[in-house]
């Protein structure tokens, strides 16, 4: 590889598209694809290339990048890319896949040649936006400067792994860190909801809390959010917080770990979907808490 890379990305929804852009306005050639082209099209004003399949977008291509929905969807997507990936390329796959979901995709990469890398993202639209993600990457010790000049593209910081992480070992963490983000985003609509059920102005709370050890500004902006009805555009959707939610219960099942607050957000981020929030903020989980939507 070169300092100029050509990657492919495939997947442009929030968290895609803004590292589609920033790995282009880092110098690097970028051919992305999307299941809806539409929604790839407006990179092509930041110099990203749209192509029409995925084996097309990744033809001769140093890096492979994945951002889907779950690890179905990354799977389908890199079978169809199967005809146009360079055995020897690097794939970082970033899709929130699970346990199992991680392990069928690296599976398939040494099926094809390819050097895999374990690195989903912590971050939401904004930090998306700014390359100021922290990746969470586990993968072979003597490849890693080779992929450094994209995960620096779309990261402020790359935690890798241990040695090597293994295959997954950056998807565990990744799901142990989101097990506490849904958590906490929960339990903010849910003290909301209390404050109103009370007749207790929802400032009073926040106020009362403020400084203290029990303060924190993600309680603030999730309330605002709420509060000031600004639930779109989306940080992290609703039902794509419910799919993580999901997977993190299947994790605690699998390995005998009984995670009720989980098991839980699922149940709540799946409500607020089936009230027609699916595609806000996941700060909407809020709506749960009521009958009607």
């Amino acid at each position: 590889m070169t300092d100029q890379l050509t990657v492919a990305v495939l997947g442009t929804g929030i968290m895609g598209a803004a590292m589609a852009r920033n790995i282009a306005r880092a110098g690097h050639t970028v051919r992305a694809w999307n299941r809806s082209r539409a929604k790839a099209e407006p990179l092509a004003a930041d110099g990203v290339q749209v192509s029409d399949t995925p084996a097309e977008a990744v033809a001769d291509a140093d890096v492979v990048l994945t951002m889907l929905y779950d690890g179905p969807a990354a799977l389908d997507v890199m079978r169809q890319a199967a005809p146009g990936l360079r055995p020897g390329a690097a794939w970082l796959q970033s899709t929130t896949a699970g346990i199992d979901g991680i392990a069928e995709l690296a599976e398939f990469a040494a099926e094809h040649g390819l050097v895999f890398f374990d690195t989903p993202v912590l971050g939401t639209r904004q930090p998306a936006e700014a390359g100021q993600l922290l990746v969470l990457a586990a993968g072979p010790v003597d490849r890693r400067e080779a992929v450094a000049p994209v995960l620096e593209a779309v990261g402020a910081r790359t935690a890798w792994i241990g040695e090597d992480g293994g295959a997954g070992g950056a998807t565990r963490l990744k799901l142990v860190a989101n097990s506490w983000v849904l958590a906490a985003t929960n339990a903010v609509g849910e003290a909301l909801a209390l404050s109103q059920a009370l007749g207790v102005d929802p400032q009073s709370f926040l106020d009362a809390i403020a400084g203290g050890g029990l303060d924190m500004p993600y309680l603030h902006a999730k309330s605002a959010m709420i509060l000031e009805d600004r639930l779109t555009p989306a940080q992290f959707a609703v039902d794509t917080a419910a799919k993580d939610a999901r997977l993190i219960a299947e994790a605690g099942r699998a390995h005998g770990v009984r995670l009720d607050v989980a098991e839980a957000a699922a149940a709540r981020f799946s409500r607020a979907s089936e009230q027609g929030h699916g595609h806000e903020d996941m700060a909407a989980a809020y709506y749960a808490s009521f009958d009607t939507p």
